[in-house]
């Protein structure tokens, strides 16, 4: 598996539709959404949203057969993807692909929806997606991807593990999307991390703009001995919160808050050009001119 970062060419370009034909889509009910998540397509934060969201437009699902949590804006390279429809009663008509979050969405988008989606939605995950946490979020790469192909994308998750109110924050999920739609997109496509405190009322918490805040270094791993002797390793927890003050997610979840982070992809440190040029540029003209 590689990055879908790494393995893409440029596909940002503005919504086909534009602002005002989504707004337009969404009056005359043909909003067409989709949705995707990390937990595998079983799990129950997806059910969740995928109910949530309905009567808002065309749904579409399309999710990883297996948990895959932590794997980040990876794709599958190396091996064929399949597809199959789910014939569960919770998931009937889900759509099902053996790879990864990102796999999911980006199979949707270029062979497997006859129409393109309006919007991304993804999760509920099961756990919170913040600060560091952002960076090997599966739910968060999957809303990602839509985002990379020029499409709003937002991605749900609830801060704390075991799906407790899980109803209240798929009313919170609806109730954003709804918002969002009734108010008008906003021009360019936009990417949402959203984490929800797990409360009967999160629906009802208060919300925040946040940004991401940071985190300690992970636990050290955890070593083992396999029945056959040999020494296997487990990732470490995560660390806890060390930049969590006013302002961040960490801080507004914790005060039972929902946090709203608008995230970007450029990983360009900017303010770092001019010393990098000075230290590391060797002075000639480029080939062609430019």
């Amino acid at each position: 598996m590689v990055s879908s970062l790494e393995a893409r060419d440029d596909r940002q370009a503005r919504h086909p539709r534009g602002v005002a034909g989504v707004t337009a889509a969404y009056n005359a009910g043909a909003m067409r959404i989709l949705i995707a998540n990390d937990d595998g397509y079983l799990a129950p934060g997806l059910t969740a949203l995928a109910q949530a969201m309905q009567g808002l437009g065309e749904i579409d699902v399309v999710a990883p057969e297996q948990n895959a949590s932590g794997t980040s804006n990876a794709l599958t390279l190396n091996r064929p993807l399949s597809v199959f429809v789910a014939q569960g009663s919770a998931q009937q008509g889900f759509r099902v692909v053996s790879g990864t979050p990102s796999d999911s969405v980006h199979v949707a988008l270029t062979g497997l929806l006859p129409q393109r989606p309006d919007l991304v939605v993804t999760g509920i995950n099961q756990g919170a997606n913040m600060g560091d946490d952002t960076l090997y979020s599966g739910t968060v790469a999957a809303a990602m991807e839509g985002y990379l192909f020029g499409i709003p994308a937002i991605a749900f998750s609830q801060v704390d593990k075991g799906w407790q109110h899980l109803d209240a924050a798929a009313r919170l999920a609806r109730a954003l999307v709804q918002q969002l739609l009734q108010q008008g997109l906003p021009e360019a496509p936009f990417l949402l991390n959203v984490n929800i405190p797990n409360r009967a009322d999160a629906d009802t918490l208060p919300r925040r703009i946040t940004r991401l805040g940071r985190r300690h270094a992970s636990e050290p791993v955890i070593r083992q001995v396999s029945p056959r002797g040999e020494t296997i390793y487990w990732i470490g927890p995560a660390g806890d919160a060390r930049e969590a003050g006013e302002g961040t997610d960490f801080h507004a979840t914790a005060r039972a808050a929902v946090s709203i982070t608008p995230l970007q992809v450029d990983l360009t440190d900017h303010a770092a050009l001019p010393a990098w040029r000075g230290r590391l540029e060797r002075p000639g003209p480029l080939e062609g001119g430019a």
